[in-house]
């Protein structure tokens, strides 16, 4: 195994019981309500549309709370992951809600090996997973590889411009990362993470990259893709720029002062000839 793939799988199995145990990830709720959703999904439903029936794969699926919640639109949902404790978590969240998800233990360049070539109607890939690839590239080639024809991608993440400010500069936004794709990762030590938690992480180093906006167009235009959507976001579903966002009643954060002065995430969808 790669050193990045090491480190950052070790630290995602440190994070998975915690994210379980936390109320930001809201498990009971899908427990309890058999109609609840995840808000990422509940906020990307108007551009995803009516996916009733279709072979869906959910790429870098963590802990499943919005792969369920894709199963619940009526998509029939595979889930893949590298963290073996990431995915202990979704498929107990899956027996317990009796939602039939096949979880599939691999590495996202290992997709297509794992999971069968041209088999999904629909890819989708969530909030915060195209950091942790080196090489974007290969990213779009495995997502064509898992299409079948006529399938799609739906894409919301980070903004690259959002990954490269830097965070603890709390009198302006400046660029303290790189914006296009690296050799080198970006090395980040931390024992925190993104969800409220009362507990540390163990695993404290991460490798990540930063992708620009150009690069992941242009490497699905490569990769024989049609694109067909791109809309640029003005909040993000947890608070990356601690002090200078507030939560609104949607859950996504949204800088306090001047919020049309940086974009935060974006929606994108291409599909498969």
């Amino acid at each position: 195994m790669s050193d990045y793939r090491r480190l950052n799988r070790a630290n995602w199995d440190d994070r998975a019981p915690l994210h379980a145990g936390s109320g930001d990830y809201a498990l009971d709720s899908f427990r309890t309500d058999p109609s609840h959703l995840s808000h990422v999904v509940r906020f990307d439903q108007p551009r995803l549309g009516d996916i009733r029936g279709l072979d869906a794969v959910h790429l870098q699926c963590h802990i499943g709370t919005d792969t369920l919640s894709l199963a619940r639109l009526g998509a029939t949902m595979t889930g893949l992951d590298f963290s073996p404790a990431s995915l202990t978590e979704a498929r107990k969240l899956a027996e317990s809600t009796s939602t039939p998800i096949d979880f599939v233990e691999a590495d996202l360049y290992d997709a297509v090996s794992a999971l069968g070539a041209a088999r999904f109607d629909l890819v989708y890939t969530g909030i915060g997973a195209l950091c942790w690839l080196p090489d974007i590239r290969r990213w779009a080639e495995t997502v064509a590889a898992l299409l079948r024809p006529g399938g799609r991608l739906f894409l919301r993440e980070g903004h690259p411009v959002l990954w490269s400010i830097d965070e603890t500069r709390t009198d302006a936004l400046t660029i303290g990362y790189p914006y296009f794709e690296t050799a080198d990762p970006i090395v980040f030590t931390g024992e925190s993470t993104y969800a409220e938690t009362d507990s540390a992480i163990t695993n404290t180093t991460t490798n990540e990259w930063n992708h620009g906006l150009g690069e992941i167009v242009e490497a699905l235009l490569q990769a024989d893709l049609t694109l067909t959507q791109l809309l640029e976001h003005d909040s993000v579903p947890w608070e990356p720029l601690p002090g200078r966002m507030v939560c609104g009643e949607d859950h996504e954060w949204r800088l306090i002062d001047h919020p049309e002065r940086l974009p935060l995430t974006y929606t994108l969808q291409a599909r498969k000839p």
